[in-house]
């Protein structure tokens, strides 16, 4: 009995250690559909036949002496990774379908046999419907993600400005197609009080990133914000720019008026010599002759404008020298005298220092004025 029990032990210890020397990676295997499936089966015991089995249905034999022997389905196939060590070989199911997924066997015969799970998931498509958005501040906007053909049954979320949204806030139906595809849809209500960038994502495991759908949610309240401070800076600016435009405007008026009223009293103070021959050249004359003003004279009946004036105003531009000298000769003949005066001789070519030496030649042909003085 004890024999028995001993053999019985040797047995199960050799399985064990026959069973440790067969291993199949990975264990399980998850692929997108349409993407290539790769299982390694490696042996540490010496072997003769390699039987891949997909689903228990043959699929590919390889022989250790000959290598992978020809088989019907072109979409499977080996490569040998072996070492001097271990023996290794590489399952390849180029492209997969939602009909293999399940178990993938390596089969050594006569020794042992191991068991994958294998995982077939497919893809849909996510879309958040409506677009982007535009609303007032406050108001609630009800935004709805559609996540079709997938399996198994995607997870589905949203996301604010990169931020999870809790699952409190939206919820979710599926619904499941006669190929045994899931289809969710997600609706999510939520108040605008800023603009936001919304996601819609849609996971499988095989899927190294979610699948996302998003759209614009823009708060016009903010829009309307900033327009209404660029509206307050320019008005602020265009009063400024025409407050400063009369300023300069006034000041070029006071500039104009300033200018006019100093042009108007240097003219009021050049200097100007009249000889007013009613009252003061009668006196002159008659102090030069050496006589008395004969006022029972008078000046009607003479045609000639020299008889009238004894000196012609002259007026010479400001900065100019003007000059004027007056001789006068007497000639007397019994009890009449006759006192001529020649013009005044205005020159602004002489100088103050030689006004002095200035000397007037009076010839015939100069023109003079004439008065005729009876002496007493």
């Amino acid at each position: 009995m004890d024999n028995v029990v001993l053999l019985v032990l040797h047995l199960a210890c050799m399985s064990q250690a026959v069973g440790a020397q067969v291993q199949l990676e990975p264990e399980t295997l998850t692929v997108l559909k349409g993407e290539e499936a790769r299982l390694t089966c490696s042996a540490s015991v010496p072997w003769t036949v390699m039987v891949w089995l997909l689903n228990d249905s043959s699929v590919l034999t390889i022989s250790s002496k000959y290598g992978v022997l020809p088989s019907n389905n072109p979409n499977v196939t080996a490569e040998n990774r072996s070492t001097p060590q271990r023996s290794s070989w590489v399952f390849i199911l180029r492209r997969t379908e939602r009909h293999h997924q399940g178990q993938v066997t390596c089969d050594l015969q006569n020794i042992q046999r191991r068991t994958a799970s294998l995982f077939v998931q497919e893809k849909g498509s996510v879309e958040v419907s409506g677009g982007n958005r535009t609303v007032l501040r406050g108001q609630w906007v009800l935004f709805e993600c559609q996540a079709t053909g997938w399996y198994p049954k995607p997870r589905l979320g949203w996301s604010a400005n990169g931020i999870e949204v809790g699952q409190g806030e939206y919820n979710i139906s599926s619904e499941v197609s006669a190929e045994g595809l899931f289809t969710l849809t997600s609706n999510l209500s939520m108040q605008a009080m800023e603009s936001s960038h919304l996601e819609c994502l849609a996971s499988v495991s095989a899927l190294s990133e979610p699948l996302t759908s998003h759209v614009r949610l823009t708060v016009v309240a903010e829009v309307l914000q900033e327009k209404d401070d660029c509206s307050v800076l320019l008005a602020l600016t265009a009063t400024l720019s025409a407050i400063l435009l009369f300023l300069l405007l006034l000041l070029c008026v006071c500039i104009v008026l300033c200018y006019r009223r100093r042009r108007q009293a240097k003219s009021s103070q050049q200097p100007s010599v009249r000889f007013d021959q009613s009252v003061s050249g009668q006196s002159s004359v008659a102090e030069v002759a050496g006589g008395k003003v004969n006022l029972g004279y008078s000046t009607e009946g003479l045609a000639d404008n020299g008889h009238n004036n004894l000196i012609k105003e002259s007026t010479h531009p400001p900065g100019s020298v003007s000059v004027q000298k007056r001789v006068a000769n007497l000639y007397c003949h019994g009890n009449s005298c006759v006192l001529q005066i020649p013009d005044v001789v205005s020159s602004s070519n002489l100088s103050l220092h030689s006004q002095s030496q200035a000397q007037v030649n009076l010839g015939e042909e100069s023109s003079r004025a004439t008065r005729r003085v009876t002496t007493v």
